[in-house]
């Protein structure tokens, strides 16, 4: 059967309060952000003594951390500050051994300098696409040299957005150090939206045997607002990956607020990955309740 998570960020507390807080809400696993009140695991400040206490309060809590988050843009053009990302990015690949769970997950990010979410017209050209995966290839080595794994989540808009492109990578980047993280919405863009079946099938065709982690939220379109949303979770120091809601034409809120075809994405899922971690994002802590119910039925009504 499939574990039911949710990111930690999402709870703005101490160490001991938010792993209280989230078994209070009857999860059994969590995505770990390095994000808490009473310890400081900020750039630089991540340590092996640090992670075991971490790793042993969810633990101590029936919380077992199923991965481990680390978004950033792996390509921003800017020179230093690509390396201050992607330094911070391996720092959390090389501790990831202490926090029990090899997974390190980042979307592939833009060449965009203002958003990590924006189109920009060289993530679709071969120069981006050589730049991107030199990178890949690169962080991929790294996590194998510390016995982790890093988990590509695929966004639409950034370098590796589409089922083809996602094949591609994993082609070219064919290296036990890669894993995929399956978010189906991050698929969908106005152009395919109306045919979610036929690219839910098409996307757990091509790239089951990638996957190691799943997220949960959804999918719709945006109406008239195309600008870059983002949600007050109640936490001014929350990472933005955690308060976006989508851009363009396609928004991307909690699970059960949009148009994914969640009977499909469990079916198809539950077929090669009957006891995978599924994520809950995209929302805040009000919407919990609701959405982990709303995941639960799913689970339930699918068998799985």
């Amino acid at each position: 059967m499939m574990q039911t998570g949710i990111f930690s960020g999402y709870f703005p507390y101490d160490l001991k309060k938010t792993a209280e807080v989230i078994r209070g809400h009857d999860f059994n696993t969590v995505q770990l952000d390095l994000h808490f009140k009473d310890i400081d695991v900020t750039d630089g400040q991540v340590t092996a003594e640090k992670c075991r206490t971490i790793r042993d309060t969810f633990r101590d809590h029936h919380l077992p951390i199923s991965c481990i988050s680390a978004y950033t843009n792996i390509v921003h053009p800017d020179a230093g500050e690509r390396t201050k990302r992607n330094g911070r990015l391996k720092e959390i690949l090389a501790h990831a051994q202490y926090l029990g769970s090899p997974y390190v997950i980042s979307e592939t990010g833009t060449f965009d300098t203002d958003s990590d979410w924006v189109h920009h017209p060289k993530n679709k050209t071969e120069e981006g696409w050589d730049d991107c995966r030199t990178v890949i290839a690169d962080l991929a080595q790294h996590a194998y040299d510390h016995g982790s794994v890093f988990l590509l989540e695929t966004y639409v808009n950034n370098v590796v957005g589409s089922v083809e492109e996602t094949l591609r990578m994993f082609a070219e980047v064919d290296h036990p150090g890669l894993g995929l993280l399956m978010d189906p919405t991050n698929y969908f863009e106005a152009h395919n939206i109306d045919d979610m079946d036929k690219i839910l099938n098409q996307v757990f065709d091509a790239l089951s045997d990638k996957i190691k982690i799943g997220h949960a939220k959804d999918v719709k379109r945006s109406g008239d607002d195309k600008s870059e949303k983002h949600s007050d979770i109640g936490d001014d120091s929350a990472a933005e990956s955690h308060t976006f809601r989508g851009v363009g034409e396609i928004e991307l809120p909690a699970p059960g607020l949009g148009e994914l075809n969640y009977d499909l994405y469990f079916q198809r899922l539950a077929k090669k990955h009957p006891n995978i971690p599924m994520i809950i994002e995209h929302l805040d802590e009000s919407d919990v309740p609701r959405a982990k119910k709303f995941i639960d039925g799913k689970m339930r009504a699918n068998g799985c």
